[in-house]
């Protein structure tokens, strides 16, 4: 099938400061296509996308639209070019309805007509297969639907040439399954489409054609049908990876965390969970699924004493090496220091790598000395200690830094989490909780992670894996706990489940005759 070309990038280099972040890269983007720009993460992907979306300024090259060759100095001027990008973080009002946010900024003659806007958003929605309310208000929409408004926003405003960021970061199967159908129908109708995104199932299933970056570098196409995962992964890394989650049976799995009966609130009174009762086991790892906002986050937060805690909870805590007969530790009504100075050896990779887990202008050995700096008996403050610390997780976990005191703020967001996972992992926990650990992280260093927690199961640690992969949660995990609502819907056998089952969970629907464990 001939396709036309839309946009031709030639000699396109992006700089900040004396980081390259984009190198001479050459790219053809084409109408009635669906493209899949591949890379490890700081490899270029959303900075070249940024160019096109008016977002940054290329300090060399140029981009054709049509065969034209155009200036992109701002948003405005690319849709006016037609392209249009649906960023990775939604840029949507809460109060304002789908049709009020689709129209916002737009400029119109005379006095906005919302009738009219909504009747053309229906049409657009029933020529792709959206569905949407447009006079439904943004806070009672789910994050598929709020993806719907932003891709809506985009062709409401003219656009046939859409960039989609990591589109599926968040959303369940079914999700996944109708945004793809969607992408189709307007690849169908002409559009020509740019997909970013790490998951390589994906790549293989809704992309025509592959395009890679390396280290901003421009190293080739393909077509989808003529390539592989593995493939795909030598291109990017450069060398050969292994795609194989190890996986080995849990051995002498020991109870090391019971929650029971535990519900929190928010700081507005919203129930975030209701009456969430599991078990973690030592040697294991246990999964938690669900849909953006179900209460995973509070689940770790509460664990770890960062949430108040509604009466009538238990979070029993039992290290390793706790003989047979003590109940161990009674976390709830503890704060943070209160936990750790009872003697427990618990471990919290949070979602907000720079918010919550480390200091963004400190460099690595700073980082890792607030771990540690209440353990020294001096006035002084001991550095060597944590300099080490620092030395060995940057050896181990390769952590491309200039140096351990480089702050980490300036490190890619690989590098990041590899510094806040070894930081934790250095503490020899019996409980280990991580929270989207691979969240936009390349499928090299995602590896490297997985195998880290590998790890620490095959040590006896209770491993608590929050995802939103759900491929790698069956193929990493043990057990998987699913979230619907702040409600545990199920807790399966990750050896023996399927997606589909897992994907119905997360929207309490069961299938007939599955049962918990």
């Amino acid at each position: 099938m001939e396709h036309t070309c839309a946009i031709q990038l030639k000699n396109i280099t992006k700089r900040f400061g004396k980081v390259v972040a984009n190198d001479s890269v050459d790219l053809t983007i084409n109408r009635g296509e669906i493209l899949s720009l591949l890379g490890e993460n700081g490899s270029g992907k959303t900075t070249l996308m940024n160019m096109l979306a008016g977002i940054y300024f290329p300090d060399e090259g140029e981009i054709l639209v049509n065969g034209m060759p155009v200036t992109i100095a701002s948003p405005k001027d690319a849709f006016a070019n037609g392209i249009g990008m649906i960023h990775q973080h939604f840029k949507l009002v809460d109060v304002f309805t789908a049709a009020e946010n689709i129209v916002l900024g737009l400029e119109e003659e005379g006095k906005l007509d919302l009738k009219a806007a909504a009747a053309k958003i229906t049409e657009i929605c029933k020529r792709y297969g959206f569905s949407i309310d447009p006079n439904k208000k943004v806070y009672d929409m789910s994050v598929s639907e709020k993806q719907t408004v932003e891709i809506v926003k985009v062709l409401y405003r003219g656009a046939d040439i859409l960039i989609l960021d990591e589109p599926t970061a968040v959303l369940t199967p079914q999700e996944t399954d109708r945004l793809f159908d969607v992408m189709r129908n307007m690849k169908a109708d002409g559009k020509a489409m740019v997909i970013i995104t790490h998951k390589l199932h994906e790549v293989m299933d809704v992309s025509d054609r592959v395009a890679v970056l390396r280290k901003g570098k421009y190293i080739g196409d393909v077509a989808t049908s003529k390539t592989n995962p593995q493939a795909l992964t030598d291109m990017m890394v450069g060398h050969a990876v292994t795609l194989n989650i190890n996986r080995p049976e849990p051995e002498d799995p020991t109870l090391r965390l019971t929650v029971e009966n535990l519900t929190v609130y928010d700081a507005m009174g919203v129930k975030r969970l209701d009456n969430v009762s599991f078990t973690a086991m030592g040697g294991e790892i246990l999964g938690i699924a669900g849909i953006a906002g179900s209460g995973q986050k509070e689940l770790l937060e509460a664990i770890a004493g960062l949430q108040s805690i509604s009466d009538g909870a238990s979070i029993q805590y039992r290290a390793i090496g706790c003989p047979d007969g003590n109940p161990g530790v009674q976390l709830v009504g503890k704060t943070p220091l209160q936990i750790k100075q009872a003697g427990v050896s618990l471990a919290f990779v949070p979602e907000d790598r720079l918010g919550m887990g480390l200091v963004g202008t400190m460099g690595m050995t700073g980082n890792m000395l607030l771990r540690s700096y209440r353990k020294g008996h001096s006035v002084f403050t001991d550095r060597k200690a944590p300099r080490k610390l620092a030395e060995d997780v940057m050896e181990r976990l390769d952590v491309v830094t200039p140096n351990v005191a480089f702050p980490v703020r300036r490190l890619s967001g690989g590098n990041v989490q590899k510094v806040l996972v070894g930081r934790e992992i250095a503490q020899e926990p019996s409980v280990l909780m991580t929270a989207y650990a691979v969240r936009g992280l390349d499928i090299n260093t995602s590896y490297t992670i997985y195998n880290l927690l590998t790890e620490q199961k095959m040590q006896g640690v209770a491993v608590v894996y929050v995802g939103e992969d759900l491929d790698v949660l069956l193929e990493l995990c043990d057990r998987i706990l699913v979230l619907c609502g702040g409600q545990v819907s199920g807790i399966v056998d990750a050896r023996t489940t399927t997606k589909e089952e897992v994907g119905l969970l997360m929207t309490r629907f069961k299938k007939e005759g599955s049962k918990d464990e």
